[in-house]
């Protein structure tokens, strides 16, 4: 079986585990719907909110990982070496299945969270091309956060500086309009899909009603 072939089947494979809606299940072992409390939303945030800011990083790492372990795996099948375009597109569509898996979870009905845990770790997963970019999308989000102490806000903000990052850093290493210029459409295609997926925060804040981060204590959640 070649390599091709392998990321194939990886695909759909990549889509069940980013469809695992790991906010619903801690926020159920924990005796709280996420999906009726809070915000609705089954990410990292509103379990924050609900139970304390640990949940939050239990969540945020799980959905991580399961955007970066089928990233890497599928990396890790081809080397992590791009020589052609066909390659390049069968590990972007790897990563990209992970990300609408969460997004539009197989599990939920086709609905899910807004993906920015996962295509966190699926930036890190494409190494070497994007984990840098990534890293540094993911200092402006923290920086953001401090500043704003919007979730929303931070993830739009670093999703969104994660193409120009990207391009800048990209074009001194690699042919990123050559060979690698599906990884270019892919870094621009990750902070829309985040940004569409604001769309109820984004009105929010124009409203003036978007809540900021503050996760319930410790004690509040036990």
């Amino acid at each position: 079986m070649t390599n091709d072939e392998l990321l194939t089947i990886l695909i759909p494979l990549a889509y069940i585990s980013g469809s695992v809606p790991f906010g619903l299940i801690v926020g159920k072992a924990k005796g709280v719907d996420p999906r009726t409390a809070g915000s609705g939303n089954i990410g990292e945030t509103n379990l924050g909110r609900l139970l304390g800011g640990r949940f939050f990083a239990l969540v945020f790492g799980l959905d991580m990982l399961k955007g970066a372990l089928p990233t890497i795996i599928a990396g890790s099948i081809i080397g992590f070496h791009l020589d052609d375009r066909l390659t390049c597109l069968l590990w972007i569509a790897v990563a990209a299945a992970a990300i609408l898996g969460h997004m539009f979870s197989l599990f939920l009905k086709f609905k899910g969270g807004k993906g920015v845990a996962t295509s966190a770790g699926v930036l890190l997963g494409i190494y070497p091309y994007f984990t840098l970019s990534g890293l540094c999308a993911s200092v402006v989000f923290i920086i953001v956060f401090l500043i704003t102490r919007y979730i929303s806000v931070s993830s739009i903000l670093g999703a969104s500086s994660f193409p120009a990052i990207y391009a800048a850093f990209g074009a001194q290493r690699w042919n990123i309009t050559g060979t690698q210029l599906p990884l270019l459409c892919f870094a621009i295609a990750i902070p829309l899909m985040i940004i569409y997926k604001h769309r109820g925060n984004i009105a929010r804040l124009r409203a003036g009603t978007e809540p900021r981060f503050h996760p319930k204590s410790s004690c509040a959640s036990k």
